[in-house]
């Protein structure tokens, strides 16, 4: 598949401002908005019946095996109490917890359409299985019966399943009595969009669908006509739907990115209808049982335990990198003062998470009015599409030179990792002059807090195109881990040293 290329001029834009508490990828309103809370609030209550579920599956399935066992054995007493003095108890103590964890770990736990069935629930069982008779021979445990976990394991895979399948129904039903169904626009054309809407009502699984109207070039038979595809950011404000379906064949690669782009900037779901697209398709993720193939598109929120893994380790570097550095950055501050004059530090304007304007903080290494001078020096800008650098600036100080050398100018920014304003490693934050020269598809890079370091800075940086940048911020987003931080951290002091593609 072609890539995207970008036409020859890009015409300047003034900063958006996304409209409050809809962004899904912004920090504070996505935590703190009316939607998502509402929307979290179901997901706890849901992982925590399936838990007490598969405890109570889990439970039954032990002590259901030592009945069998009784009964195998001859012995009629087969009380309850009788049962559990023999040791059972303490089993479940101990599996209970690994059975929850290895369920979440295979993704028992997800949302409705996305959890495997039943030969999943076994597979689990079985490694906790293993887990429970390795912990048992280690602790020296006396297993009376070599049958005892084979039939808990069996027992326990079809209570759980049972226990399942019975919340699966009630909850379903439960919400279709109380009228709750999906509000969906579907985006595309009439000979696409008239069989996909008889796939989905066709589908028999999950929630019906709620058909709001359609966003379409012309009129589309059985359907309200909500605007054209030029409308979609207002026919989205005005209606509110809770998914999009768009059908990928009807648009080019462009235009399918803008709209998943507008339709996440408001908080809506996105479903595609296939074809593929080239910079979307790892963030694929099939959901069955819809009656036409569909995949969403999730933009890649760092939030749960993902936001906490990385915003801990965030804090607990800076700080220690702030304690340690402190009498370095000292002597840094006095030689800026000393060098020229004007003030030690320099708060840059940067655009961050959610489109958000914030104060960036650097040492200064440029002369006091050098903001003053950039539009005289556009001329020269050396670099392409949505950046400017010039390799001799003639507005750095002598000081500045050196700090840049090696990237120290960039350490007062552990400061914006402190007040949650910027990450160690994220997508570099961008001026407001280049910010106003992106594209729309560029926007996706504003779903995280932006870093001190990235992708850019171990990549080529300013040897690259900015297309090529902007891909390797997407590459950042879709693949985000706390060891690819690290990697990234560790990559950049080489990097740096070396001056790798940087001016």
């Amino acid at each position: 598949m072609a890539r995207i290329a970008p036409p020859p001029e890009t015409p300047a834009r003034e900063p958006a401002q996304p409209p409050v508490g809809k962004d899904v990828r912004a920090s504070r309103p996505y935590l703190f908005s009316r939607g998502p809370i509402l929307s979290l609030v179901r997901r706890a209550l849901s992982i925590c019946a399936l838990v007490a579920l598969d405890v109570i599956g889990l439970a039954l399935g032990i002590y259901l095996a030592l009945v069998i066992r009784q009964v195998v054995a001859g012995d009629g007493d087969i009380f309850w109490g009788l049962l559990w003095r023999e040791g059972p108890a303490e089993w479940l103590k101990f599996a209970a917890p690994i059975t929850v964890l290895v369920f979440a770990q295979a993704g028992l736990y997800r949302h409705r359409e996305l959890r495997p069935g039943f030969g999943r629930i076994l597979a689990c069982l079985i490694v906790v299985a293993l887990i429970v008779l390795a912990f048992g021979i280690g602790t020296g445990y006396d297993f009376s019966t070599s049958g005892l976990i084979p039939t808990s394991v069996l027992v326990s895979a079809v209570a759980i399943g049972l226990l399942r399948a019975a919340y699966e129904s009630i909850s379903l039903e439960l919400m279709r009595a109380a009228g709750i169904r999906r509000r969906v626009v579907l985006v595309g054309r009439a000979e696409s969009l008239v069989p996909l809407r008889s796939s989905l009502v066709a589908a028999r699984g999950g929630l019906g669908y709620e058909f709001v109207g359609v966003v379409a070039p012309d009129e589309v038979p059985g359907f309200r006509l909500l605007g054209s595809r030029a409308e979609l950011p207002l026919v989205l404000d005005r209606v509110r739907p809770d998914e999009l379906i768009l059908t990928e064949a009807d648009f080019d690669e462009r235009t399918v990115l803008e709209v998943v782009e507008q339709a996440h900037r408001h908080g809506i779901k996105v479903r595609l209808a296939p074809d593929t697209t080239e910079l979307l398709v790892q963030r694929g993720e099939y959901v069955p049982g819809q009656g036409a193939p569909l995949f969403e598109l999730r933009p890649p929120v760092l939030t749960g335990w993902d936001w906490a893994v990385k915003r801990g380790f965030d804090l607990l570097l800076s700080t220690l990198a702030l304690v340690i550095g402190l009498p370095l950055w000292l002597l840094l501050a006095a030689a800026v003062k000393l060098d020229s004059r004007g003030p030690v530090f320099f708060v840059d304007r940067r655009i961050g998470v959610g489109e958000r304007e914030f104060g960036m903080l650097k040492f200064r290494t440029m002369v006091a009015d050098a903001p003053h001078r950039q539009p005289a020096l556009e001329a020269e800008n050396e670099a392409g599409g949505a950046l400017f650098k010039i390799r001799d600036d003639p507005r750095i100080t002598r000081v500045g030179r050196l700090l840049r050398r090696f990237s120290l100018d960039e350490t007062p920014q552990m400061v914006n990792v402190l007040k949650g304003e910027m990450s160690l490693v994220g997508p570099r934050p961008l001026p407001l002059r280049d910010y106003r020269l992106l594209e729309d598809w560029h926007r996706a890079r504003y779903r995280v807090l932006p870093g001190m370091t990235g992708l850019w800075q171990i990549s080529g940086r300013s040897g690259l195109s900015f297309d090529d940048l902007v891909r390797l911020d997407f590459t950042y987003l879709e693949n985000w881990s706390i060891w690819l931080d690290i990697s990234i951290l560790v990559k950049t002091i080489p990097a740096v040293v070396t001056r790798r593609g940087a001016f």
